[in-house]
């Protein structure tokens, strides 16, 4: 048994395991634990809280309303552990530790890895593992337990879920170096428009912001690249004589380097997103994550 699971209540480890994967048999294999025990540990629980806590169907197990609570709380009870053992082993230094840390493309392409890179110099000791997934599911990776850390763009506010820090992100236009926009100070739109357009999907939160001032302009969008990966909208910009739209602090890198230009788009309402860092409510962090945590915002604010 290992350290962590001595630290949490049997019962309650019992039924999340159920609850995680929907059958008491499959359980068991897991646990290495009888199918008898697991239950005989469920029906106490249920006896206990007097209230069913999952729906039994041929095909498996699936928590009622109260098991819904209950494997939110078990759930947070177990990460909750894991991180005790994490930081005891850690000997509450940087000696040691993982820090997992789930990211949309915008920030997976510069500024995670090379935040990665920076700490890691300084604490050798520390791994990393980068989840990258489409922002809606960056909060549910936090929730689930998969990273300790999410970076995203906000959409709306997610229960459970703790922003520790918060900076605007306007929309800007890219451009190559020695594109005719890029002499101009700020950009509109309706001039964008006339050049080959490389464009992220009509999904994506930047793409929403660009929509919503276009429908008030009746500007209509004719993009000749639509892709969900930053890279690719980058590099066609690159080779064109085309223009695509971005947060500033996903092609900061290549502005500063001199490889795109960025420019502000004047239209109104290019501002509406913000940068959301997200960690699980109430959770203590281990102190490599935490560290980790106060560089990224710090280049983020860079």
């Amino acid at each position: 048994m290992t350290a962590t699971n001595q630290l949490q209540d049997t019962a309650l480890r019992y039924f999340l395991e159920v609850a995680q994967c929907g059958s008491v048999s499959l359980a068991s294999q897991r646990l290495h634990v009888a199918m008898s025990a697991i239950s005989r540990q469920i029906a106490n629980l249920e006896l206990q809280l007097e209230t069913p806590l999952f729906e039994r169907h041929a095909r498996g197990m699936v928590p009622t309303a109260a098991g819904d609570i209950l494997a939110r709380h078990a759930r947070r009870i177990s990460l909750e552990a894991e991180q005790a053992v994490e930081a005891i082993h850690a000997l509450a230094s940087l000696r040691s530790g993982a820090v997992r840390i789930a990211t949309s493309d915008a920030f997976a392409n510069e500024l995670v890895p090379a935040a990665c890179a920076q700490f890691q110099q300084d604490y050798p000791g520390v791994r990393f593992e980068v989840l990258v997934c489409p922002t809606p599911q960056v909060s549910s990776k936090v929730l689930a337990g998969d990273a300790e850390i999410g970076l995203c763009f906000s959409l709306a506010p997610v229960k459970d879920i703790h922003v520790v820090h918060r900076q605007t992100a306007p929309v800007v236009a890219i451009l190559p170096p020695g594109h005719a926009l890029a002499r101009k100070r700020r950009v509109s739109l309706a001039e964008i428009t006339r050049y080959p357009l490389a464009l992220p999907p009509a999904e994506t939160a930047v793409r929403q912001v660009v929509d919503m001032a276009c429908a008030r302009q009746e500007l209509a969008l004719d993009p000749v690249l639509v892709s969900s990966h930053a890279q690719t909208l980058l590099k066609f910009v690159q080779h064109s004589n085309g223009v695509s739209v971005s947060s500033e602090v996903s092609v900061r890198h290549l502005v500063a380097s001199g490889e795109l230009v960025a420019k502000p788009i004047a239209d109104a309402g290019m501002d509406l997103r913000d940068i959301e860092v997200q960690t699980l409510a109430e959770r203590t962090l281990q102190p490599a994550t935490e560290a980790y945590l106060e560089l990224l915002i710090s280049r983020l604010k860079s």
